[in-house]
């Protein structure tokens, strides 16, 4: 199977051109549209000989949109097709800073969790970071946002307009994207090609997010999350938490029994102070399972004189047993929480209509 020239660092190009007779400054030109959103085809600024050259050696094509879905709210749900026949999902969300692209790192996944999807049918293999890449690469050629360099119009409000990915790679203001590696799969348990992924998307030749807008979600490898602290990215940790002790952990994550509460905060710890970048705890509010008066004094234990925050939502529909509290419910824990003096906010879902929230991907078009 050929390799996927998304895979490849600049460099690396570089090493290729150089090995087959040609300038090494094409490499820039190369990188540079493919990272844009442009086919081999499309590049015309380099000899044609040396376009069929690279598609006879690489494969050189974005992964293929099967399906595209888009909810009330405007999130939007990509099923695409990879080289090898599988299939993925990612989804694009829209909000007032810019969007968000969520990506998925794995085709299955390998934790199991009881309010997720992604693993229902087992894991399948590990993206490549080219392939996690192209996923970025497709939500934005295919999105319509706001263009941050357009004038406003005489009602003050600003035009629509379809923006080349290269001018979304803004750190700041309405153009700016953000990532999160929230979709199928887990991250760290697919280390290498995520690290290289996030190296790829933020290189300044490339389309240059910034590190700072990248965040990166686990279920708590902990070993894995000590390894990732040391590289000091820079990228935002998000860990799922979901309960706050071992015993009900136990029951909806079945990594739990392997990497105990005492050893996960310890890793989140590790993480601060080896970058500065407060930890993200991810909790899913499931009605009798991790939502009651207790529960939330446990979390507030542990999440006490550490730089933190703690993000909620309601459990999102999976089709299984569990349920989400009312609001009602949902919103004492969090009101018992910002009482104790935890940074606590409500995320609101977004897309769950078109089964694109937390949760609700699986990819696999076969899959009930």
């Amino acid at each position: 199977m050929k390799q996927n020239i998304y895979d490849l660092y600049l460099e690396e190009l570089k090493t290729y051109l150089n090995e087959n007779g040609q300038p090494k400054y094409r490499a820039g030109q190369i990188f540079t549209m493919l990272h844009r959103g442009y086919s081999i085809d499309e590049i015309t600024n380099i000899p044609k000989e040396l376009r069929e050259k690279l598609k006879q050696d690489f494969h050189t094509s974005l992964p293929k949109i099967i399906k595209q879905q888009t909810a009330k709210d405007g999130t939007r749900k990509f099923l695409l097709e990879l080289s090898d026949g599988l299939t993925i999902e990612c989804v694009l969300l829209y909000a007032e800073y810019g969007q968000t692209v969520c990506v998925s790192s794995q085709v299955g996944c390998k934790m199991h969790c009881a309010f997720c999807l992604s693993g229902r049918n087992g894991f399948i293999r590990n993206l490549s970071s080219g392939e996690i890449l192209s996923q970025v690469i497709l939500a934005t050629k295919n999105s319509q946002t706001y263009d941050p360099d357009s004038k406003l119009t005489k009602s003050g409000k600003q035009t629509s307009s379809i923006v080349e990915p290269a001018a979304l790679s803004k750190n700041s203001g309405p153009g700016s994207i953000r990532i999160v590696l929230m979709g199928s799969g887990e991250p760290l348990d697919n280390f290498d090609n995520t690290i290289k992924f996030i190296h790829l998307i933020n290189h300044k030749d490339g389309m240059n997010i910034s590190t700072r807008n990248i965040s990166l979600s686990t279920v708590g490898l902990a070993p894995r999350i000590r390894k990732f602290a040391d590289l000091q990215t820079g990228v935002n940790l998000c860990i799922s938490l979901h309960a706050p002790n071992d015993i009900d952990r136990q029951k909806i994550i079945p990594m739990a029994r392997k990497y105990k509460i005492e050893e996960l905060i310890d890793s989140a710890h590790y993480y601060f102070k080896k970058t500065g970048r407060r930890v993200i705890f991810e909790y899913s509010l499931i009605d009798g399972v991790n939502c009651s008066h207790e529960h939330a004094r446990e979390l507030y234990q542990l999440v006490r004189g550490f730089p933190s925050h703690v993000n909620l939502i309601l459990l999102n529909s999976t089709g299984g047993n569990l349920k989400p509290p009312s609001w009602h419910d949902a919103k004492r824990f969090m009101d018992t929480l910002i009482k104790a003096g935890v940074s606590c906010t409500f995320r609101k879902s977004k897309g769950d209509e078109i089964m694109a929230a937390c949760g609700q991907l699986k990819g696999n078009q076969n899959q009930g």
